[in-house]
């Protein structure tokens, strides 16, 4: 199996969820804490090890571009340091056709080679960036899997809001640090979810992944999904695997308010130099 030295960044979607501040910023440049949302998934990739990133933009995400722009970075030396000789390159997904279309223009940055996936509006917090992508790579490797996938445990009246997993062994997967999946269910219904195992916008790949992508048809509101890809590559025989985030690991989603918000009151109580005295600002607060 090839070293796996390439990543890709979906980040074409609209962002309604977020209007009306996506009027304006593409939701993967909204602000958590000090930086831009993708700047984290960025360094979290260069933490891994990765070194080339292609992420995929649409209208009027030009600042992304900009913000990795070279002349940027020399007035950045904290994002230049982590960049290190990591090469940023871009292309569009002009019409939004679902997460599988989007991550199926990354076939020629790809080529022959397997690939991690990180969605653009999703951060993982953790003690050492990058070990989550690590463990995830690790498990592709080791156990020769075609995809490995991370999952959170969510609780159980919100299966319906993920794809959740279905996994081959009845028993306790919440020790295991890989468990095999047999199925995927899009967003099923509480008496259908075979697991509360919800998909956590970490992925690893074969190149294989392309050839499915190409016979997955459109799906809900026309557009074509990755999960419904993956499903395709189980039924055809591919091994599949899943990864849990692990204590003190969260996935902050920054598709919609609530964790957004969520998202930038934590990541501010870290801030190395201001968090304590925001924290002090938030009691007081909560005590007014």
């Amino acid at each position: 199996m090839k070293r796996l030295r390439k990543a890709v960044i979906p980040a074409a979607g609209i962002g309604t969820r977020l209007l009306p501040a996506t009027k304006s910023v593409p939701k993967e440049m909204l602000p958590v804490g000090r930086k831009p949302t993708i700047q984290y998934i960025i360094e979290e990739i260069c933490a891994a090890g990765i070194e080339q990133i292609l992420i995929i933009t649409s209208q009027h995400k030009r600042t992304i571009e900009d913000h990795f722009d070279l002349d940027q970075l020399v007035n950045d030396e904290k994002l230049l340091e982590h960049l290190g000789d990591v090469r940023l390159f871009y292309t569009r997904q002009s019409n939004p056709k679902g997460l599988a279309d989007a991550i199926g223009k990354a076939e020629h940055f790809v080529g022959d080679e397997p690939f991690v996936v990180c969605l653009g509006d999703a951060i993982i917090q953790s003690q050492s960036p990058g070990s989550v992508l690590r463990r995830l790579i690790e498990a592709f490797t080791i156990k020769r899997a075609s995809a490995t996938i991370l999952f959170q445990r969510v609780d159980q009246q919100s299966v319906s809001r993920y794809g959740i997993a279905q996994p081959k062994s009845r028993g306790d997967t919440s020790t295991a640090p890989a468990f095999e999946i047999q199925d995927l269910i899009e967003k099923p219904s509480i008496q259908e979810a075979p697991s509360n195992l919800a998909v956590t916008a970490r992925y690893v790949f074969t190149p294989e992944l392309f050839d499915y992508i190409r016979q997955t048809p459109p799906g809900r509101g026309g557009e074509i999904q990755i999960t419904d890809s993956i499903r395709l590559m189980l039924q055809a025989g591919h091994s599949v695997w899943g990864v849990q985030l692990g204590e003190g690991e969260k996935r902050y989603d920054i598709g919609n308010y609530l964790s957004y918000f969520e998202a930038f009151f934590r990541f501010s109580l870290a801030d190395e130099e201001f968090g304590q005295d925001f924290r002090q600002y938030a009691e007081q607060m909560l005590r007014d």
